[in-house]
């Protein structure tokens, strides 16, 4: 293999994590990860991905038709957003829907605290980003999956896991930063963004379920 086909190869596949990852991804990663990993397996399977999709429509499909109709009127070129001059309006009804899952699963699921609080901490999360990007573009991607990470932390250092996690948080920690890599070679960022995208999204997960759930 020479070495054109071997970054053909690598660039398709930082495509490819990009894509599987993408930030409206990572609530309903975040939502199955509670509902099949955590004491709350325990539920009966419908009930869960009755949750799950309910989740998935509000914090995927609602802010993915959101971006098509901003797209459909010129006011982002693309439905990643790439130009940070666009992802402002995105970014706060992104924080919106998220803010309505939180109340969905705690006040309509009557979930525990601390699993809408994972929901919270992801509004906050965007909020954050959409507060930083006045100023400079962090990694979204990294955000959320930092997200990810935190919430499987939480989850096992607060011993709600139905079993051990430590090989789930050490896996979570390599894709982090298999994304993070894809992000640069994509040079779609630089590597003080994808870091303060990965601390951002930890943080405001890890903070919020630690001490509000």
């Amino acid at each position: 293999m020479n070495r054109y086909s071997v970054n053909k190869f690598i660039a398709g596949l930082a495509r490819f994590l990009s894509t599987a990852l993408t930030p409206l991804l990572m609530p309903t990663y975040g939502v199955f990860l509670v509902l099949w990993v955590s004491v709350l397996c325990l539920l009966p399977y419908g009930s869960r991905v009755a949750v799950l999709l309910v989740c998935m429509g509000i914090t995927c499909i609602v802010p993915l038709i959101f971006l098509s109709v901003l797209r459909h009127f010129n006011l982002v070129k693309d439905l990643h957003v790439e130009i940070r001059q666009q992802r402002l309006i995105p970014y706060l009804f992104t924080t919106f829907c998220y803010a309505v899952a939180a109340y969905y699963l705690y006040y309509g699921c009557h979930a525990p605290q601390w699993f809408a609080m994972f929901m919270v901490g992801s509004a906050i999360t965007v909020l954050v980003m959409a507060i930083i990007n006045l100023w400079w573009k962090i990694s979204a991607h990294m955000a959320g999956i930092g997200g990810v990470v935190a919430l499987i932390y939480q989850i096992h250092v607060q011993g709600l896991s139905a079993f051990d996690l430590l090989w789930l948080l050490c896996l979570s920690i390599i894709v982090a930063g298999m994304l993070g890599s894809a992000r640069l070679v994509l040079k779609r960022h630089g590597l003080w963004q994808v870091l303060a995208g990965a601390a951002v999204g930890f943080l405001c997960v890890s903070l919020t379920m630690r001490f509000l759930g």
